[in-house]
């Protein structure tokens, strides 16, 4: 069977990629080994904040207005708190947005994105079969799959994931570092209004996020150290609420647990090269960074925006896994990738550091930045897209 372009993995990174080439000539397999995807009864776990470039990327693709809006929630401002005194706020109205971003729980992102796929013409979704093997020849790519099938195509997009097979198979090399941490998430009911601001403490456990959710509800991010970790997620339901509660001095008064916690395992991923012979790497599978930034899967995003355009505008005679047109890709997402992953990952070692004067050292650094209202705003437009 034989295809322009085949996107290995049915996450949002590689499902929106697909639905961004709906309206090309190219034809176009999506291959997942997993089953579909089923939204969760009440409030999903797994929510991301959604920047407004990355919200405007979604309406462009067809995704973003048949996303049910009563289930969004904007945000308005930020307030992070630093361990000892310092604070840092951004808000949308100062810096003349509308919006810093939106909440949006995942699975409704992922199910709308399935859907748009499924009703393209020109995408083959192989759903439940896994890839098996990896050809690359000189004038196209062979995908063997689990069912003894073979898909042919001019290139092959590896969405699959951290521990992704393609970049496996293609013999990418990765660094994978571990934080010896867990984001343990969940969602609740508060007390008070939480006005669509979303706050966020660093703290001597991690770092605790609480992101609105509509209504009088928040979604819970608490990256924190696996042993603190195992000891929230078996706590029982009260004590959970009121340690949550208190970890964030209380600010929205007592907390209701809507969703039972959850975890996953924390990891700073760097990949060298996420591009090698007709093949390219987006999302999870090309990087990975600490949440404590909210934009893992604004990258993701990015990484098939960026790809989507340069397959969209090539010419029927250019060859789409060709070096120069791959090398064009990886050039457009290098920059921003590494100054995300860098920037998070100094400010992670920065409040874990326990030197003598640094923590006064940090918190003056909030404190400083807070004071300087342009630099605010360059943060703030640097964030969600607007420079």
């Amino acid at each position: 069977m034989q295809y322009d372009l085949v996107i290995v993995g049915g996450g949002l990174a590689g499902l929106s990629l697909a639905c961004a080439l709906r309206e090309t000539r190219l034809k176009i397999a999506l291959v997942e080994p997993l089953p579909a995807p089923a939204r969760p009864e009440g409030w999903d776990v797994r929510v991301y904040a959604v920047t407004p470039a990355n919200a405007g990327f979604l309406q462009r693709i067809g995704i973003w207005k048949h996303l049910d809006g009563t289930r969004i929630a904007p945000i308005h401002a930020m307030r992070v708190f630093g361990d000892a005194g310092a604070r840092l706020d951004f808000s949308a109205y100062e810096s003349g947005l509308e919006e810093l971003g939106w909440i949006v729980e995942s699975s409704l992102m992922a199910c709308e994105l399935w859907e748009n796929a499924k009703r393209q013409g020109n995408v083959t979704v192989f759903r439940g079969v896994a890839p098996a093997a990896l050809e690359v020849r000189p004038e196209a790519v062979a995908l063997g799959l689990a069912d003894g099938r073979t898909l042919g195509a001019k290139l092959v997009v590896g969405a699959d994931g951290r521990d992704s097979w393609v970049r496996g198979a293609a013999g990418l090399a990765a660094e994978d570092r571990p934080y010896s941490e867990m984001g343990v998430v969940a969602n609740f009911a508060c007390a008070k209004a939480h006005r669509h601001i979303a706050r966020q403490w660093f703290r001597h456990d991690g770092v605790l996020a609480w992101l609105p959710l509509p209504g009088e509800r928040i979604s819970m991010v608490w990256s924190t150290p696996d042993e603190h970790a195992r000891t929230l997620l078996s706590l029982p339901e009260a004590a959970l609420c009121s340690r949550v509660s208190a970890a964030g001095n209380d600010e929205l008064g007592p907390l209701a647990l809507l969703t039972p916690p959850a975890a996953f395992p924390l990891r700073l991923l760097r990949v060298p090269q996420t591009i090698a012979p007709r093949l390219a790497l987006i999302g999870d599978a090309a990087h990975g960074i600490h949440p404590l930034s909210g934009h893992g899967i604004n990258l993701g995003f990015q990484d098939a925006r960026a790809l989507a355009g340069l397959l969209a505008a090539a010419p029927e005679w250019q060859d789409l896994g060709g070096e120069r047109l791959l090398a064009r890709y990886r050039r457009a997402r290098k920059e921003e990738t590494v100054l995300m992953q860098t920037a998070t990952h100094m400010l992670h070692e920065l409040f874990h550091e326990t030197l003598p004067g640094l923590g006064a050292l940090r918190n003056a650094g909030l404190s400083l930045t807070n004071r300087l209202p342009w630099i605010k705003d360059l943060c703030v437009r640097y964030a969600v897209g607007a420079l």
